[in-house]
């Protein structure tokens, strides 16, 4: 799968699970583990913008800031 594809089809399941934090914290970290790191800095990048309404989901950014 190419990087791009991956990236977009990370972004989509988290998309998908934020209704659940836990769920939405554990797709997270496993796009994390599987993106290259120049998709891991997009993906922080849209984290940051996406959770900035949804309180409950700003655990999450604890992953993408260690």
């Amino acid at each position: 799968m190419k990087t791009r594809a991956m990236f977009d089809y990370a972004r989509l399941v988290l998309e998908n699970v934020s209704f659940d934090p836990k769920l939405f914290y554990k797709e997270l970290r496993k796009a994390i583990n599987h993106l290259l790191p120049y998709d891991v800095e997009q993906l922080s990048n849209w984290v940051n913008g996406y959770v900035q309404d949804k309180p409950e989901l700003h655990d999450s950014l604890n992953l993408i800031n260690a």
